[in-house]
């Protein structure tokens, strides 16, 4: 008997109706024990958001500060597994809070070190620098990092960018105006996402998975766009110093710090919609003569490795 720990948070449920879909050859499978635990933060995020909270969260998401979690079950703690997943959003191109002060407990070195981790990332499409801190964490408590599969919103930035702020704003996952698209993961791409599972089980029931992220990747569970990469490394730049300064002025919720979140909104509109363009003109015209480079940070980024940083 195989045992696998699935560890996940979501808000909307749609992380859960993914890994259904990727575990369905594992849940079918009578020499398999699947176990679930679902992240739950002390004082919940809300969902649907309101624009102050949704923007509140910004400094010590990317920060990467844990918040306090319900205690995981004991029965789950004092088990060994053959195979962890782990399933995660990115939230201001970091992993989300709840799920970041999951990989900072004592609790998650205790399940995963020494163990397979699988990486299971859906968000609408900067994942990159996230799963970097994410590798990191893991890489710093002793996980074996052996597997990750990538599902994205597939539309075009800017109309994404319309249709998760509907979402998260009012909780309906349907068409804004009814001229949208439907926000997040298609439905297409959710339930094809079922032929990641089988790979998963075969290597899982041979102990092996020294060739799994290969095989996921030409299956296609990782797509890696070089200006998405580009975008993403400047932004966590910017993003940096913003948090900064907004953590210093005080903690969530305190007064002092609503006048600089306010400027951040407006920062970030700017960003998306004058800067985000000007960016991708500038890589379109200069990234010739990298070519060789962004290739081969490509296939690092579809990879499991880790740079440890210098």
């Amino acid at each position: 008997m195989k045992r696998v720990l699935v560890v996940y948070y979501t808000q909307t449920g749609q992380q859960k109706e993914i890994l259904d879909q990727i575990l369905f050859p594992l849940e079918a499978d009578p020499q398999v024990e699947l176990t679930y635990h679902r992240i739950q933060p002390v004082s919940n995020y809300p969902f649907p958001w309101d624009g102050y909270s949704f923007f509140d969260a910004f400094p010590e998401s990317f920060l990467q500060i844990p918040c306090p979690l319900q205690p995981i079950d004991d029965q789950i703690l004092h088990k060994n597994y053959d195979l962890v997943i782990l399933g995660y959003q990115v939230w201001y191109l970091s992993p989300s809070i709840p799920f970041n002060s999951f990989l900072s407990s004592k609790e998650a070195k205790r399940l995963l070190n020494d163990t397979p981790v699988i990486t299971v990332i859906n968000c609408r499409n900067m994942w990159v620098m996230a799963q970097e801190k994410v590798k990191s964490l893991l890489h710093g408590i002793g996980a074996n990092h052996v597997g990750n599969v990538v599902l994205v919103d597939r539309h075009l930035n800017h109309v994404s960018v319309i249709t998760i702020v509907h979402w998260m704003m009012t909780g309906r996952k349907d068409s804004y105006l009814g001229l949208f698209p439907k926000p997040g993961v298609s439905e297409k791409d959710i339930s094809e996402s079922r032929r990641f599972g089988e790979p998963i089980a075969t290597h899982l029931k041979n102990n092996d998975y020294s060739t799994l992220q290969t095989t996921l990747v030409g299956l296609g569970a990782v797509s890696v766009k070089p200006l998405l990469v580009f975008t993403d490394k400047r932004a966590n730049t910017l993003f940096a110093k913003w948090s900064q300064l907004i953590r210093s002025k005080g903690l969530p919720g305190e007064t002092a710090r609503r006048p600089w979140l306010k400027a951040f909104n407006y920062y970030l509109l700017f960003a998306i919609w004058v800067l985000a363009p000007v960016v991708s003109l500038l890589f379109l015209i200069l990234h010739l003569p990298f070519l060789s480079l962004i290739r081969k940070e490509k296939r690092y980024y579809q990879s499991v490795n880790f740079k440890t940083p210098r």
